[in-house]
Order: C-alpha cells, then sequence, then structure tokens
C-alpha cells in the first residue's frame, strides 16, 4: 500500500513538472459552462472549518456549477464523462494535464500502443514514458470542455488524474472546507 502511495505520489509530482507546457490557458477557450464571469485566480483555497470528510459524496449540481465533497483520503474524486466513457478521476490542481492510467485510456477507446512516446516522466522510482493525447470532451455531471490535452501515463498510478487542462478552462474552481466547487 505504501509503495502504491508512494509512486502515485511520484507520478503526480511528475506528471505536474515534465509536462508543464502542455498546459496553455488560451483566451475564448472553448469550454461551455454557464457561470459568472470573474477575474479572480482559478483557483482559492480556504481552509475554514476542520476536519475531513470520511464519507464519498457524490457531485452536486446547480445552475452551472458542481460540487464535490472530500472524501476519507482527503482527496476530491469526480466521476467524469470522456470521449462518452464514464471514468473516475482524482482532481488534482498540481497536475499540468490530464493523467490517464493506461487502463482508463483503453476503456477511452484509445490505442496506447498506438500512440508514439511523446516525453518521460521522472520521477523517483525512475523515468515513465508518457503518450500524449488530445480528448474530444471531458464532462463533470454537465461542466463540458472541448478538446482537452491529456497524457497517458504507463505505471501503476492507481488512478487517473484531472488536471489542469481541464481545470483552468472553468470559470473558477474553488475548495471552501470539505467542498470543492467547480464552475
Amino acid at each position: 500500500m505504501f509503495g502504491r502511495f508512494l509512486g502515485l505520489a511520484a507520478v503526480i509530482a511528475a506528471v505536474s513538472i515534465g509536462v508543464a507546457g502542455f498546459a496553455i490557458r488560451a483566451p475564448g477557450s472553448d469550454a461551455r459552462v454557464a457561470a459568472d464571469a470573474d477575474d479572480n485566480s482559478n483557483w482559492t483555497t480556504q481552509r475554514s472549518r476542520g476536519g475531513w470528510d470520511s464519507s464519498v459524496s457524490k457531485p452536486r449540481s446547480s445552475g452551472g456549477e458542481v460540487r464535490l465533497g472530500r472524501s476519507g483520503d482527503s482527496h476530491f474524486y469526480a466521476d467524469t464523462n470522456i470521449d462518452g466513457t464514464n471514468i473516475r478521476m482524482m482532481v488534482d490542481s498540481g497536475a499540468s494535464i490530464i493523467a490517464l492510467t493506461r487502463r482508463d485510456a483503453e476503456a477511452i477507446g484509445i490505442d496506447v500502443d498506438r500512440l508514439p512516446i511523446s516525453g518521460t516522466a521522472r520521477t523517483a522510482g525512475g523515468d515513465i514514458p508518457m503518450r500524449t493525447v488530445m480528448l474530444d470532451s471531458v464532462e463533470v455531471d454537465g461542466l463540458e470542455v472541448r478538446r482537452v490535452q491529456a497524457a497517458v501515463i504507463d505505471a501503476d498510478m492507481g488512478v487517473s488524474l484531472l488536471g489542469q487542462s481541464y481545470l483552468s478552462k472553468l470559470d473558477a474552481v474553488n475548495v471552501e472546507g470539505d467542498t470543492m466547487t467547480l464552475r
């Protein structure tokens, strides 16, 4: 268990550092989200009440926003729809792009072996090959973003990561206490 956690932490760090050039926030992105325009930064963290919620809550959506409850392991998870396939992902604002496990990429219909290796993530466990791909659509409970950059990671990281290539195209991502709000 500790080895898997350490491996996941190394992959998260590698993806965050190794592929920073892929996540570009372009003006006029084609995110289709109904929300208020806001000039504030897209990521704020305000820890206003203590404790972790030990239950995993389903996303709640209202008026162009999704609320995710903190899970027992202190992370936020989102049930995404990627190119028509449901994938459970850990929300990771530190990951530059979406990082898919091989298993999830193949479930989406990506022929991973036909993708060229486009880079290497350097981790504590060694170098890990990465294969980049453009996803047609990534949706979290109605918040859809089209044409999203992702990387397939050839390592056992356990869970795919919902990174900045999706999050940065939203109007806002906020954490307050044990609730993450996506708009």
